[in-house]
């Protein structure tokens, strides 16, 4: 097994790295403290080709492999975990489930404008009560004529509540299987409809500049073609759905750690103690090795 990256991947790193050098480093530290989601940065991320990265240029994407855009992720995470968060859930949460399970309807209308980074759509899984648990959601859904109504609420939702979301991804419960376990569908709903609220949440302890949600549906009526896929097929479609975007937030805390040991280590040179660099002293030099490692 060949375990060496392709030319093309080397270039995206090399490329993906000047550009979170030279534009998030130098703005990172006050958009985390004062918790504010940057427009103007999700837009050069879109702009240089970071979201939609594995979707076909048939719907706007970059028709990039999955490993390009893990890597893209874990170069972003070295400097800056929070514009990471919005590319991961941009790509793996926003995008994936549309384009895998939406219809070709819906991938035309939503897809191009969210591969551009000019949208952003969330991921409407997590609830107060049920966490990431998909088989315990509470939020329901119900069929009523040519129409489904939504109520309940979900919390932690990313880029779900910000100038650029466009809709999220919701699964709700639609009724009993013979089993006599619940079964759930997924619906996209756009921001706007009456009765869809989306709440920014502060006070996070970490990503405090990418944006984060809660939502609340109050009898929110969307018609019968927001179903993604077949009724019934949404706790399949959020497994898969999750199951890649693990590798994201893999990437991210791979990006951290490298970010977090360059930093480190830049410092132990710096720094200096008793007439020599701190890097120079056994113990800081055996935790600096145990870093590369």
């Amino acid at each position: 097994m060949d375990f060496d990256l392709t030319k093309e991947q080397e270039m995206i790193r090399k490329e993906v790295r000047k550009f979170a050098i030279n534009e998030i480093a130098p703005v990172s530290a006050e958009l985390d403290e004062k918790e504010s989601f940057s427009v103007e940065l999700t837009k050069k991320m879109g702009a240089i080709g970071l979201f939609g990265m594995v979707v076909s240029e048939e719907y706007d994407g970059q028709g990039m492999d999955y490993l390009s855009y893990i890597i893209a992720v874990e170069e972003i995470a070295r400097v800056d975990g929070s514009q990471a968060a919005t590319i991961a859930a941009g790509n793996s949460l926003g995008i994936g489930p549309i384009y895998y399970y939406g219809t070709e309807e819906q991938r035309r209308k939503y897809l191009p404008k969210l591969c551009s980074g000019e949208g952003l759509w969330g991921f409407g899984l997590t609830e107060p009560t049920a966490g990431s648990d998909a088989g315990g959601s509470k939020t329901t859904a119900v069929l009523d004529g040519n129409e489904w109504v939504l109520n309940g609420s979900k919390i932690f939702i990313t880029n779900a509540a910000c100038e650029l979301s466009m809709g999220v991804t919701v699964q709700a419960v639609t009724g009993t299987r013979s089993s006599g376990k619940p079964e759930y569908t997924c619906f996209l709903l756009e921001h706007g409809t009456p009765g869809f609220k989306a709440v920014p949440m502060h006070k996070k302890m970490m990503w405090r500049s990418s944006n984060t949600a809660e939502l609340y549906f109050d009898d929110v009526k969307i018609p019968k073609d927001s179903v993604l896929g077949n009724p019934g097929d949404g706790f399949r479609q959020m497994m898969q759905t999750l199951d890649g975007g693990r590798l994201s937030i893999a990437a991210m805390g791979l990006g951290g750690a490298q970010g977090a040991y360059e930093h480190a280590l830049k410092y132990a040179k710096e720094r200096e103690q008793f007439g020599q660099p701190i890097s120079k002293f056994q113990a800081i030099a055996f935790k600096l090795a145990d870093c590369a490692t």
